[in-house]
């Protein structure tokens, strides 16, 4: 099977849109060029189709890699005839390759090899004939000195155990078997039930289930709690339903040979297929849900970058904290560093009015518009005091998520910006930034370390890095990257230009001066044609001579709205943001054998309004200021509050105190919900009901009552 054919057996994807996409992926083309400024080539297909393509295409080299290997290791040892080349040629699956390739592994110190070491070969294959014969007497031909008649038989029945487990039918009939009627049973260790951390994995102890139908979400909580010891974990299926059936597939009639060949099998099912086919089945079954998994922070992640941005505003930031004091830091409108002090309002120290003053002092010989308050430590009695402030000029207050501010202000990327600062200075600067612009800032972080993800460090790590990798690739793309004012982390992630050529970018800016248009790119050292090709469209430049630098409209394409703005009659200028003109003109004019509608759509749309930011803006939010810890709760009660985190089985809300909540997803509406992301977003305002306060384990239960 060849790539296309691959692909296309595996998506609904029309095969010509994906034979050109393959081919621009062969040419180096990032997916965000393709999805943007390639339409007509791929059928108008998005970011997502055309990430489908990439997995697929990655996994059939993958195949290609190990079936090409395989046929040379059979070729080397002889044994490759022309049947089995075509087997192995024709196989599309990983598992039927390997299935393929087991009879012809090299096998060392196994039962089945050291039996053919005594000679016994030849008495397995007279008893897998099952012919009539008088076993006994052809037994004692191969025994000797060190092997009576019983080991000999023994020893058969391991060489036959190891043949049918080498028997693709069988195999795939057990697999058969697990895929339908597995269950996933757990027993609990003794030793550590008492452990304080097994407390989280009360719900898992002597647990069974069908494993088919065990959620994602759980069974990675399963597999944690077995890798932690608390339990053990096992798999388990009917052995004598499948045992009966795989003899009755072997054993054609009733002859001595008959017992030992049932022995066989039995022993072929314990000690080889059901172990491995077992642990393949459940490692499946993790795979699936670690996509799952990856999907929910995939999509989590995406929110959060997207999340709203208060803009081009001079904030004060505030780290609040207790013994240590609450750090302030003054940025400026792109998001300078100017001025940074302690205050210490909250206890030990209790100068809440020395606090104030200098709050009120900093607002007015800075000029700030807004206050971010991290959400940690102390942070709602910091919010409480920053509100009771009269300032002189109207100041917007926000309580902003500080997760991964540490991690920021501890890793190179802080130590880079900031040398002469410590990482105090850093994290209430990325508080601030954060406020200002999430993408630009959060970009600098992990995202494993932002705190949106479901059993992130439970997944496998590659796919994990892969997924997001492209979910911060996509937004970057998505919103476009100011080239004389981006960081180096934002600008890595622009469309062909990576960490390298970032570097570069920020060195030329800072020997020449800003940017003065697009073509001044090309000036970058190393940056080639290519790489032109693939980012330009995604860089801004704000106030360049050519108005479409500060657009998505490509380079590619100003001489074909040149040609628009000449047949309207308007400068280039005076044709963005008229719509009416706009409207007017007639876009089969201008389609080429390159250019086609949807692109010269995209073209119009852009030129209706260039560069506009599709995020909302922030907007402040209050929680209820009488709630303090958990045991304020009350069942029945309404609070306002913010989706911080969203799963396959709910969603966790944050409600002003330390611990979240859960609105599990039969809580989130009166129907069906087959997918929690339809009904809320990160970061949402909502006002959610107390359904049930668990103190002990710290569990608050809680229902979406309404949006904010």
């Amino acid at each position: 099977m060849h790539l296309l054919s691959f692909i296309t057996s595996k998506t609904t994807l029309p095969p010509k849109g994906v034979e050109n996409t393959i081919q621009l992926l062969n040419q180096d083309c990032t997916v965000p060029f393709i999805s943007r400024y390639r339409k007509e080539h791929t059928g108008n297909l998005d970011e997502v189709q055309i990430g489908e393509i990439v997995k697929y295409k990655q996994l059939f080299e993958e195949l290609e890699k190990r079936r090409t290997s395989i046929l040379k290791t059979l070729k080397d040892q002889e044994v490759l005839t022309d049947e089995l080349k075509d087997k192995i040629q024709a196989t599309v699956d990983l598992n039927a390759l390997e299935d393929l390739y087991l009879p012809f592994k090299r096998k060392t110190k196994t039962k089945a090899e050291k039996a053919r070491i005594n000679g016994l070969e030849p008495l397995a294959k007279i008893i897998m004939s099952q012919k009539p014969i008088q076993l006994q007497q052809i037994v004692e031909k191969y025994t000797s000195q060190d092997i009576d008649s019983s080991s000999a038989l023994e020893g058969a029945r391991h060489i036959i155990a190891e043949w049918i487990n080498e028997r693709t039918s069988v195999r795939n009939r057990i697999r058969w078997h697990l895929e339908r009627f597995a269950k996933i049973r757990t027993k609990i260790v003794p030793s550590k039930a008492e452990n304080d951390k097994a407390l989280k994995f009360r719900d898992y102890f002597n647990w069974e289930e069908s494993l088919k139908s065990c959620p994602s979400h759980r069974l990675l909580a399963i597999l944690r709690a077995e890798r932690e010891g608390f339990i053990r974990l096992y798999i388990d299926l009917d052995k004598d339903r499948v045992v009966d059936e795989i003899k009755k597939r072997i054993i054609t009639n009733h002859s001595e040979s008959t017992n030992h060949i049932s022995l066989a099998i039995e022993d072929a099912y314990k000690r080889l297929l059901f172990p491995s086919l077992s642990n393949e089945i459940l490692q499946m079954a993790k795979e699936k849900a670690d996509e799952n998994a990856i999907k929910v922070f995939s999509k989590n992640l995406r929110q959060l970058l997207l999340g709203a941005p208060l803009g081009e505003k001079r904030i004060l930031a505030i780290d609040p904290g207790y013994r240590s004091g609450c750090k302030l830091v003054c940025l400026s409108a792109q998001g300078a560093l100017e001025y940074n002090e302690n205050i210490y309002p909250h206890a030990p120290v209790n100068d809440s009015k020395g606090a104030i003053k200098k709050l009120n002092s900093l607002v007015d010989a800075y000029k700030i518009d807004a206050i971010a308050i991290g959400n940690g430590t102390a942070s709602r009695e910091t919010e409480s005091l920053v509100k009771r402030i009269r300032f002189n000029k109207d100041v917007e207050v926000f309580v902003v998520n500080e997760a991964g501010a540490s991690i920021y202000s501890a890793s190179k990327i802080a130590r880079d910006e900031f040398p002469n600062y410590d990482v105090t200075v850093r994290g209430a600067v990325s508080i601030g930034r954060r406020l200002s612009d999430p993408l630009a800032e959060l970009v600098k972080i992990d995202p494993k370390s932002i705190g949106v993800g479901q059993y992130q460090y439970d997944v496998d790590q590659n796919k994990l890095k892969t997924s997001l990798d492209m979910v911060v690739e996509s937004c970057v793309n998505t919103i476009g990257v100011n080239i004389n004012t981006a960081s180096v982390s934002l600008l890595s992630h622009v469309s062909g230009i990576g960490e390298k050529l970032a570097e570069n970018i920020i060195s030329y800016r800072e020997k020449q001066g800003p940017f003065m248009s697009r073509s001044d790119i090309k000036k970058v050292a190393r940056l080639g044609d290519k790489a032109f090709e693939q980012s330009a469209g995604f860089l801004r430049i704000k106030n360049a001579k050519n108005p479409l630098d500060d657009s998505a409209v490509h380079p590619e394409i100003y001489a074909l709205v040149g040609q628009m703005a000449r047949d309207s009659k308007k400068s280039i200028t005076e044709l963005i943001g008229n719509k009416i003109i706009l409207q007017q003109i007639e876009l089969e004019k201008y389609t080429t054998e390159e250019i086609g509608l949807p692109t010269l759509m995209d073209i119009i749309a852009e030129l209706e309004k260039p560069g506009l930011d599709p995020r909302e803006k922030a907007r402040i939010f209050s929680f209820d200021q009488s709630l303090k810890t958990i045991d304020d709760l009350r069942e029945g009660q309404l609070l306002p509050g913010i989706i911080n985190n969203i799963t396959n089985f709910g969603c966790f809300v944050d409600i002003g105190i330390k611990e979240n909540g859960l609105i599990h997803v039969s809580n989130l509406s009166d129907t069906f919900v087959k997918d929690v992301n339809e009904i809320v977003n990160l970061n949402q305002q909502v006002i959610v009901k107390v359904l049930e306060v668990d103190k002990n384990r710290k569990r608050i239960q809680l229902s979406l009552h309404a949006k904010r």
